[in-house]
């Protein structure tokens, strides 16, 4: 009978999910070492289903694996994200789950598990009338890419069923899946917090900064700027700010003369006070005080460096004397709308952190190899940035008895909810939520940019999968190339300034951006309109005792109101600060409660309106 459920669960399996079942049937490895045989035990159960024991411990219930899956599915409560199974089993949970209709996403180190599965049961329904995703043995750190698969809905929650037994066996591997689960959701608070935070300053910075768009060119010029014609690129050595900046200080002209230097804008300074200019600096937060890590770099008629920035960064930025600027593509929908209507300006990652925009240029850029330093990502020696940053003369300078530096450290690292993690060297080091956050997006663009080498120089840092530890010595011995570095930069700017200054496409852009004005000022103030119709009508209802029909009345004009906002050109330009619709509590009249809940909606979109009113 099992050799029955093999062949109709491996046919489905091959037409439904084609390369599984290779990856099942691979040869063994030290990586992908199976179970074996004697490890694995099968017993039958008095409902008649099998259950599984592997190395004696009992993976299901012994009485009614089936029921005992259902239980836990219904843990998980009525969600409708994606369900991680970890640890598959004989599958009863993950079958459960997935009989309400939500995706599920299966984690089993195991993969003859699977395979045993498989053999003992008939799995056909489920494979063929679900959406499923399996993530077998390796690493298990493919869960953040498949989760990035289905996207980040707020109203969608990532639910999470456990196999208690099998997690037991390898506590360290389903750890590691967790923590990359842990951090894929914990960007969404991040981004919440982010948006709540800065949601305005980033409107304020845009209304004051946005004909940089029509005027200033994209990083999208720069695209491959490192590899020549036959295929080759030039090394790229990026700066991030990290402890493990200090310890490449003797060496910055040594490697300014063999890489493209790219710093990001906490790290500018640390170039210039060792007479180093780096070819890029990247600058993209829109905070008044960020901008202060430029304080004292800038300054003489001589600045080679180039600007990379956004354009909400605030806007004294862009009045400083860099050699040259450019736009990468806007970080949010209002800077978006213009930029599709005026000049693309190309798109870099964003990953929480400048430095890892400043990766993703250096990317754009064609490295094929790109040397790291200052991306610690922790606390090695309980130290923040490298020595000289802002922060520490920020701490150093209005530190006192009462306030040291020393408690200004500690504020630091509390605040992040610090954490021990593996270090790149071996051992561990103090890391936090929120640094841990910037490793997962790193982790994740490594895996999706394989053919990308990426070398760190700072060995204490954080361990960061797909980031390899080098020595000094081994970029040293890279040939020296900053000859062909300048010229290949000043024929880039030279055809860029050509290109994107020739009188034609200056005179384009002008009639794009006016047009792009008028088409945002004309749909907002519709928005704004309707949105205070939609709070009048709301608030005229609430003062009256309305009867069925009246009620009606009300609710189909709210609801026509809502649609013309919804239908508007402008609403994803505009909307990305408007209230998030409350559900209706289901308690007492609900007509009057939908009022409120209205009221409120339409009472912040027009207080948001107004604020992105040009």
């Amino acid at each position: 009978m099992s050799k029955d459920f093999f062949s109709i669960n491996k046919k489905i399996l091959l037409k439904q999910y084609p390369g599984l079942f290779d990856d099942l049937t691979l040869e063994d490895s030290p990586e992908n070492s199976p179970l074996s045989e004697d490890e694995i035990k099968i017993e039958a159960t008095p409902s008649g289903e099998p259950t599984l024991f592997v190395k004696g411990i009992s993976v299901h219930s012994r009485h009614d694996p089936a029921r005992e899956g259902r239980r836990l599915a219904e843990t998980v409560g009525a969600e409708n994200g994606p369900v991680v199974i970890l640890g598959f089993g004989l599958g009863y949970a993950a079958q459960a789950a997935a009989e309400h209709g939500r995706p599920v996403i299966i984690v089993e180190k195991y993969r003859n598990l699977l395979l045993k599965a498989l053999e003992l049961r008939d799995l056909s329904d489920f494979l063929l009338k679900n959406q499923l995703v399996f993530i077998i043995g390796g690493s298990g750190n493919a869960i953040s890419g498949v989760l990035d698969l289905f996207g980040r809905d707020g109203q969608k929650k990532l639910s999470v069923i456990r196999n208690k037994a099998l997690i037991s066996l390898d506590e360290d591997w389903y750890k590691g899946v967790e923590d990359k689960i842990r951090t894929w959701t914990m960007k969404d608070e991040v981004n919440m917090a982010t948006l709540k935070r800065f949601g305005k300053r980033w409107v304020r910075n845009f209304l004051r900064n946005m004909t940089a768009i029509r005027d200033l060119p994209g990083i999208s010029r720069l695209e491959g700027l490192a590899v020549d014609s036959e295929d080759q690129a030039l090394p790229i050595f990026l700066a991030a700010a990290g402890p493990g900046l200090d310890k490449i200080k003797p060496f910055l002209k040594d490697i300014y003369n063999r890489c493209i230097v790219v710093a990001v804008d906490t790290s500018l300074r640390f170039f210039i006070k060792n007479g180093v200019q780096p070819d890029f600096v990247v600058v993209v937060d829109p905070q008044f005080w960020n901008s202060r890590h430029l304080d004292r770099c800038t300054s003489g008629a001589s600045m080679q460096t180039a600007l990379i920035t956004e354009s909400a960064v605030y806007p004294p930025v862009l009045n400083l004397p860099f050699g040259e600027k450019f736009l990468c593509g806007s970080f949010f929908p209002l800077g978006t709308f213009f930029e599709k209507r005026v000049d693309p300006k190309g798109k870099l990652g964003a990953g929480g952190s400048v430095a890892t925009t400043a990766w993703d240029f250096a990317r754009v850029l064609g490295g094929r190899k790109i040397w790291i330093a200052g991306l610690d990502l922790a606390y090695p020696g309980f130290k923040t940035h490298f020595r000289g940053a802002r922060f520490e003369e920020k701490s150093n300078s209005e530190s006192n008895r009462f306030n040291p530096v020393e408690k200004w450290v500690m504020r630091a690292l509390r605040d992040g909810i610090p954490f021990l993690a593996g270090s790149a060297s071996g051992g561990q080091v103090l890391t936090d939520r929120r640094l841990s956050l910037y490793a997962a997006w790193f982790e994740n663009q490594f895996r999706l940019h394989e053919q990308i080498q990426n070398f760190s120089l700072s060995h204490d840092g954080l361990a960061i999968a797909g980031l390899q530890t080098a020595d000094i010595e081994t970029l040293l011995a890279l040939p020296e190339c900053r000859g062909e570095i300048n010229n290949r930069i000043q024929a880039a700017y030279k055809k860029i300034k050509t290109e994107f200054l020739a009188p034609e496409e200056n005179k384009k852009r002008e009639d794009d951006y006016e047009n792009a004005v008028s088409i945002f000022t004309k749909g907002l103030n519709q928005i704004r309109n309707a949105a205070l119709e939609g709070a009048e009508t709301a608030q005229q209802a609430l003062k009256l005792k309305l009867n069925m029909v009246q009620q009606n009345e009300v609710l189909k004009k709210l609801d026509k109101i809502t649609k013309q906002i919804t239908e508007s050109e402008v609403k994803e330009a505009a909307g990305f600060l408007f209230p998030k619709p409350e559900g209706v509590v289901q308690e007492g009249d609900l007509f009057l409660t939908y009022l409120k809940t209205t009221l409120k909606f339409f009472n912040g979109i027009a207080e948001s309106a107004s604020l992105t009113m040009l």
